[in-house]
């Protein structure tokens, strides 16, 4: 038996029967958490020239713009993550009462923050030559805190055969961008080769389960496998469940509000509903009035802790935990207004506790 991880250590005597019991129930008493958001679309806030309209937020503006392949990648050479701080990151979480962080490890971008050798495409061959999760993996087993690990596994926009759902109700592609200067490197319909895109992503999840203590798997694009036919089958999932506990039996996987249903807990995206069944449940929603990726455009809009303590009693009232998320800037900061009021959250949770 491994040594307990470090968030783990006050359910030792369980951990060492039964290490995912121990997970899931560590998971249940958590209640509350940080997401990070954090990426190369960091860089852009939100705004690029005669970008079109819709509700997504600003780690969708490749999709959005839409920006074709190569000119996003040259983004890479700007980012350097100078003020990205994985401590601070975690004083933050423990002030405000958390005791766990999510990290986006890559968006829908395909830009990975950690040293894999599945890509170059990544913030160890960008000018901040940087292994940003590791960096936060070991700060979050510093501070006792979980941490959890976001990867995009149903949308992906840098692999060629990522799932391609085909054209929503406004007439754009509703999984991938649609630039003409990527025609032919990116593949739909009958071209996507979708086996070749999955044996990408489970090399790439294989790699980040073993940081050390990992908490958690965190999938997105449930929606991508939902809409295509025999989605589930296609998707691999429990394939790819089966190689994460097999690294580690206290990992935990979700995938949204679940796909295969297999999933160790769910975690649907801001609605606060009931949950499925009686596996651990998460609510994530955002600082920022809708984007997980920082956007200029909402500086000074962010919401208060009046809203964050609203959004803590309505997921204990289900109950579920609450993932509240915030989207540093392009140089890896916390928004100033977002350090304020998980700050002050902290302090009420903290004097309603005396």
């Amino acid at each position: 038996m491994n040594a307990v991880p470090t968030y783990l250590k006050d359910y030792e005597t369980l951990y060492t029967t039964d290490p995912r019991a121990a997970a899931v129930q560590w998971f249940r008493d958590a209640k509350f958490g940080l997401f990070v958001h954090y990426g190369l679309y960091s860089l852009l806030g939100g705004e690029w020239p005669d970008m079109r309209v819709t509700n997504k937020g600003a780690e969708w503006i490749r999709w959005t713009a839409p920006i074709p392949l190569d000119t996003y990648a040259a983004l890479q050479a700007d980012f350097t993550a100078e003020k990205f701080d994985a401590d601070a990151i975690c004083k933050l979480a423990i002030s405000a009462g958390m005791r766990y962080v999510n990290l986006t490890t890559r968006h829908h971008d395909g830009f990975c923050l950690w040293d894999t050798a599945t890509t170059d495409f990544s913030s160890v061959h960008a000018p901040a030559r940087r292994d940003l999760v590791r960096e936060m993996a070991e700060a979050c087993q510093r501070h006792g805190l979980g941490c959890f690990l976001y990867i995009s596994h149903g949308r992906e926009w840098w692999h060629p055969d990522g799932p391609d759902t085909g054209v929503d109700e406004h007439g754009y592609n509703a999984s991938k961008p649609e630039c003409p200067e990527d025609a032919g490197r990116i593949h739909f319909g009958d071209d996507v080769q979708l086996d070749r895109y999955l044996d990408l992503i489970h090399a790439q999840i294989m790699e980040i389960c073993r940081y050390p203590d990992i908490a958690g798997i965190w999938l997105d694009g449930v929606g991508s496998f939902l809409s295509i036919p025999d989605g589930v089958k296609r998707s691999r999932c429990q394939d790819l469940y089966d190689k994460i506990h097999a690294v580690s039996p206290h990992i935990l996987v979700s995938y949204k509000q679940g796909l295969s249903m297999t999933e160790d807990f769910f975690a649907p995206e801001r609605g606060i509903t009931e949950a499925p069944d009686s596996r651990p449940y998460e609510i994530c929603t955002t600082l920022q009035p809708r984007s997980w990726g920082y956007k200029k455009a909402d500086d000074g809009k962010h919401q208060n802790a009046d809203w964050v303590m609203e959004q803590l009693a309505a997921a204990a009232a289900i109950p579920a935990n609450l993932l509240l998320n915030t989207g540093p800037k392009g140089d890896g900061s916390v928004p100033d207004e977002d350090v304020r009021t998980l700050v002050e959250v902290g302090r009420r949770l903290r004097s309603n506790r005396c």
